[in-house]
């Protein structure tokens, strides 16, 4: 072998300060970090004078130093510098002059890069961009296909000019291997041809790739199995972490949770931390013992830790249980505890009748809140932050800008309108729901001018007109006769002006039949 192969017999040494040859040291030299060596013959090193690349006897490749190199893939390697991200030349000179906030490494003549604006796209080995489209993320060819992601949070398989290969988009995605992929859907992962078919109908926690036919996958129950392109079990690894008995019973009891963090709400347990379980226990009068249960109860589900001294802090989930969170779930706790509890209660005899059976809360849901103020301010408090959290993103993912005005319909606490409002600057908005829930709530100072409550009935005649109108968490709460039924011809713009907008409705966060994206209907 020749002095300039000799990097192929290298290794980096246990403390990652020098490398080694057939384990010993290839150099006097030492480094603060050397990664290991690629093809021809360099490595990256840093030492006090900055990030470079070495020969295989330790010496610079060249002069310049940088922020951090890396390993050099097609002749090509992506160095960190003062100005930004770039690729350089085996002798350092620049390969391209643009920067970027980050760049991978040349696979098949193509590489990943991260622009200024967040936004991910392939250069070619000239430095200059393989397409025109623009990614939420992209990663390496391999095969010939690489994965980006869109701004839902999807993803799918691209050719070299940035071209779909079949158009199917999965939660998650890998590149092919020997012709499959590891893909993720709401069900888990599974695998898919170059078609983005899936090979079978199971899906699970984990797959590996495909190893000469068969692959290491982990079911949704703990268990590891040994599968074949076709789905079918060749081996049991490991059995699952439960019975199905256990399995089960642990969604029997599903309520436990949820009536310790009711309770923990009503009784303002977050608003005293940081504090002691024996403090908590005095400040709120529960019986002997019962603070120390509470809190151990909400420890294991993870919604407090305690520190050394047994003090006990919320958690990220648990500080939403503040009732000064911004995005405060406090109220919300309240009603899946109290009010959803009692009407899931009755789904029985709602099977059996086609009727809601809402045990205390029969017939009309808001109807009933009307009448009961402080129900009806906790429920739409808990409704203003599932708004609050789930439209934030809402104005960057459709055009609302091309309305001058927008009616949300059934808009409750007017979150959504504030979003959308402060995204558009022109835009004027008004929001409609029912009369006690008008008074309710009241413009922003910064929204002022720009924002109307109105109360209306979605049935009736509405109180205003407007060319674009939103429909958000509305649908769902409708019988499935009144669901399509559309609002009165008088509600629309007047005679001869057909609506030139769009009515987008949007379901439930939390709903399981929602779409991917908001439902857009052209009238």
């Amino acid at each position: 072998m020749t002095m300039a192969d000799r990097w192929r017999e290298y290794t980096v040494s246990a403390d990652r300060t020098h490398h080694l040859h057939l384990g010993r040291p290839a150099y006097a030299r030492r480094f603060a970090e050397v990664l290991q060596f690629h093809a021809p013959g360099l490595a990256p090193v840093i030492d006090a004078s900055g990030a470079y690349h070495i020969t295989v006897d330790g010496n610079p490749a060249y002069e310049e130093r940088h922020v951090r190199t890396f390993g050099f893939y097609e002749g090509i390697a992506a160095v960190h510098s003062p100005t930004g991200w770039r690729h350089i030349r085996l002798d350092g000179t620049p390969l391209y002059r643009q920067r970027y906030e980050w760049c991978g490494n040349f696979q098949e003549g193509c590489c990943p890069v991260r622009d200024a604006d967040g936004r991910y796209f392939h250069i070619r080995a000239d430095g200059k961009p393989a397409y025109q489209e623009r990614h939420r993320y992209a990663g390496d060819f391999r095969d010939g296909y690489a994965v980006v992601q869109n701004d839902a949070g999807d993803h799918t398989h691209i050719d070299i000019n940035g071209v779909l290969l079949h158009g199917k988009w999965f939660r998650d995605l890998d590149v092919f291997h020997k012709g499959c992929a590891r893909a993720a859907d709401a069900g888990g992962w599974h695998h898919v041809d170059m078609a983005g078919r899936a090979l079978y109908d199971r899906r699970f926690r984990m797959v590996e790739p495909f190893y000469n036919g068969q692959a290491r996958v982990e079911g949704h129950d703990g268990s590891l199995s040994v599968i074949d392109e076709r789905g079918n079990e060749l081996a049991r690894l490991r059995g699952p972490a439960m019975s199905t008995l256990q399995a089960l019973s642990g969604d029997m009891v599903g309520t436990w949770r949820t009536q310790a963090i009711r309770a923990a709400a009503e009784l303002g347990v977050f608003d005293l931390l940081p504090a002691s379980p024996a403090d908590i226990e005095r400040a709120l009068e529960l019986a002997p013992g019962c603070g120390a249960r509470l809190m151990r109860a909400l420890q294991e589900l993870d919604l407090v830790r305690r520190d050394a001294d047994s003090i006990c802090h919320p958690t990220g989930r648990g500080a939403h249980l503040r009732a000064d969170h911004v995005l405060s779930l406090s109220d919300a706790a309240g009603h899946w505890g109290d009010l959803s509890d009692r009407a899931w209660r009755g789904l029985a005899q709602s099977l059996r009748t086609g009727a809601p059976a809402r045990d205390g809360t029969a017939g009309d849901f808001f109807g009933w809140l009307a009448d009961r103020p402080d129900e009806l301010q906790a429920t739409h408090r808990a409704l203003a932050t599932y708004a609050r959290h789930d439209y934030a993103d809402l104005p960057q993912v459709w055009e609302f800008g091309v309305h001058d005005a927008v009616l949300d319909a059934g808009g409750g606490a007017g979150e959504l309108a504030f979003a959308l409002l402060r995204a558009n600057p022109k835009m004027q908005a008004t929001v409609m729901d029912r009369p006690e829930v008008e008074t309710l709530f009241s413009t922003p100072d910064d929204l002022a001018d720009r924002c109307t409550f109105v109360a209306g009935d979605l049935f009736r005649k509405w109180p205003v007109r407007s060319e674009s109108v939103i429909l958000a968490r509305v649908l769902h709460d409708l019988p499935d006769d009144d669901a399509p039924r559309t609002p009165p011809p008088a509600s629309w713009p007047g005679p001869g002006r057909p609506c030139r907008r769009a009515a987008v409705s949007m379901w439930s966060s939390s709903s399981s039949m929602r779409p991917a994206a908001p439902a857009v209907c052209w009238t």
